[in-house]
Formats: C-alpha cells, structure tokens, sequence
C-alpha cells in the first residue's frame, strides 16, 4: 500500500490557502510523487472561511472527494479556531499547524486533542508582515510545515517557489518569499 498524506487547509480568502495548497502539492510531484489539490469555497469575499485540500502520496491517487478524515489541519488564521470545527475528523496520529503567536502548548491545550496529536504554531502572518510586507501567510506556513513533516522538502519547495515567483514578481520577491520560509523553518514550535 502507497503512503498517502492528507491535507485540509483551513484560511480566510485572500490568505493564499488555496496556492499553497497548490505548491505544496506541485512540490510534491516535482519530487516524483503524486498529488492532487483542490480548495472548496464559501461565499466568495474577501476574509470568508474558505478550505482547500491537499493528498500525497507514493503511488497513484484513486479517490476524488474532500478530504474528511485529514493527517494534517493547517490554520491560516487561528480566529477560525473559534467558529469553524478545524480539527474535525482528525487523524489520531495527525498533525495541526495554525497560525498564531501562541506557544504550541497552549493551542493544543486549547484544541482539547489527544496527546498523540502533535500541534505546530508559527507566527507566520508577523513573518509575512516583516519580510514580503504583506500578510500572506502561505509560504511562512508552508516552510513551517516542511519543518515539522516529512512531506515535502524545504529546498524543493523553495526552488519550485523561486521558478514560479520569478516570473511574476521577481528576484526581489523571490527573495523576500525565501526569508519568509526560512524564518517559519526556524521559528516554528511543537508540542
């Protein structure tokens, strides 16, 4: 049997949840593996809870629903904590990382998780703010998660980043994007 990892992404449009699952995913088969994303939208404004998926795995991928039973929960913005059920179908074993300047233990305190369940916290949007001088907290989340998984590797992650931003946005952009992931990578925190 192939392993298969399982992402739900919770955010707020506008927070890039649905490109890095995306990237994530785009990593992931730049590494040899196979990958599907897909986001799941609410009413379509600016700030409203929105969900995206990511699956990895080693061998091909044949289910094409919503992810329900998720091995990791990545939170955008920690607000949603409070009025969407974000760890909802969980896996035992599975993994949160949230957005939030609050020690790791005290969010998985506050989830009321089992203690298998391992909790990740980053302050990925004060990362955003600092070095792409935006609050985007996509690609700090996602060195954060390179991190704390071993899903994705963080230098394929930052090459595929540096192909698709250069031509966009540039170096100067890629750059502020690299500072980004490396600071999550670093100040990332589990309990």
């Amino acid at each position: 049997m192939h392993k298969l990892t399982e992402i739900r992404w919770h955010a707020r449009a506008g927070q890039g949840a649905v490109t890095a699952a995306k990237v994530v995913a785009e990593t992931a088969l730049s590494a040899g593996k196979y990958m599907q994303a897909m986001p799941e939208y609410g009413p379509e404004r600016m700030g409203a809870p929105i969900k995206a998926f990511t699956r990895i795995s080693d061998g091909p991928i044949e289910i094409h629903n919503n992810i329900e039973f998720p091995d990791v929960v990545i939170v955008l913005d920690a607000s949603l904590l409070e009025v969407v059920n974000c760890i909802e179908g969980l896996s035992e074993e599975g993994m949160v990382i949230v957005n939030t300047c609050s020690p790791a233990e005290e969010v998985k305190a506050a989830l009321g998780v089992s203690a298998s369940v391992q909790v990740a916290c980053v302050d990925a949007s004060g990362i955003a703010y600092d070095t792409i001088k935006r609050d985007i907290p996509n690609t700090p989340i996602v060195g954060a998660f390179c991190k704390v998984s071993d899903v994705i590797d963080v230098h394929t992650f930052k090459d595929l980043l540096a192909r698709s931003l250069g031509k966009k946005f540039g170096p100067k952009m890629v750059d502020a994007n690299h500072a980004a992931i490396d600071r999550a990578y670093e100040e990332v925190t589990l309990a």
